[in-house]
């Protein structure tokens, strides 16, 4: 696995790009969200950070999901020290702090856009 691209979504950040109501149903727009994902035929190794209300979304296959016990940023800049060395990884976020944070470690930036 460690040869496939990475993809982190932070997933707070590309729901709320959308006001399409997901504030009503905050998880559910994850599962939305993590679907979309899993359906995907990119062949990259992928990862929906959650949290707050999100926290309970569940894994599928494709999709490996990770609720962030405080700040979605600092568990996706961990997941890049962690497990981006060494080989291509994306996060996809409009956050510039976090993009900041994880370019500093390697990683490229997309935008919400590229995952909708």
């Amino acid at each position: 696995m460690r040869g496939r691209t990475l993809l982190v979504v932070d997933a707070a950040n590309v729901v709320g790009s959308v006001p399409d109501g997901w504030w009503r149903d905050r998880h559910g727009a994850a599962e939305r969200l993590r679907d979309r994902l899993a359906a995907r035929e990119g062949g990259e190794e992928v990862v929906l950070v959650v949290e707050g209300a999100a926290r309970g979304v569940a894994s599928v296959p494709g999709v490996r999901v990770v609720a962030a016990p405080g700040s979605g940023d600092d568990r996706i800049v961990e997941l890049v020290a962690a497990e981006g060395a060494g080989r291509r990884c994306v996060v996809v976020t409009a956050d510039r702090e976090l993009r900041e944070r994880v370019t500093a470690l390697g990683a490229e930036v997309a935008g919400p856009r590229s995952v909708r």
